[in-house]
């Protein structure tokens, strides 16, 4: 058993737990932080995209003893406290820009990095910083519509 202390959305936490625990396992069973997904659970569908200090990450591949004295922020997190969508969040509702809405927390994480990270520019642009988050349902066309939304909202 190992303490890892983590601050997730704002809120420190002391937890103690094998050190093979990965941060998703850490949030969803740990913290019923139930928002992110696990998917594949070997990095390449991005369900589980979360930011720890800012960068985006994919928490099955991260163990949470990573995390220590880091600042991680999940889907639950992203909203404004009084409850006002980011406008990431907004957008993907505007745009009907999901489908079964498994992917979506993952997506929405990715979309706010990549705005962020200055990689909104055009659609060509979104498609490539966005291609680590798999959609099964295909609804490609409305995320990428609701990312450039949101990334002119914010300019």
């Amino acid at each position: 058993m190992t303490t890892v202390h983590l601050d997730i959305n704002g809120h420190e936490h002391e937890l103690s737990f094998d050190p093979r625990v990965t941060l998703l396992d850490a949030l969803r069973e740990h913290l019923s932080l139930t928002g992110t997904k696990k998917g594949c659970d070997q990095g390449q569908c991005g369900a589980c995209t979360v930011h720890v200090d800012g960068e985006r990450v994919l928490s099955c591949l991260m163990l949470a003893a990573q995390a220590e004295g880091r600042k991680v922020t999940t889907i639950e997190g992203l909203a404004a406290e009084n409850g006002d969508l980011h406008p990431v969040q907004a957008a993907f509702l505007e745009h009907d820009a999901f489908q079964c809405g498994y992917c979506t927390p993952g997506q929405i994480m990715s979309a706010v990095a990549c705005i962020r990270e200055g990689h909104a520019g055009s659609d060509d642009e979104i498609r490539e910083y966005m291609a680590g988050n798999l959609c099964r349902c295909g609804a490609y066309p409305h995320i990428v519509a609701a990312v450039r939304e949101a990334a002119e909202a914010t300019r």
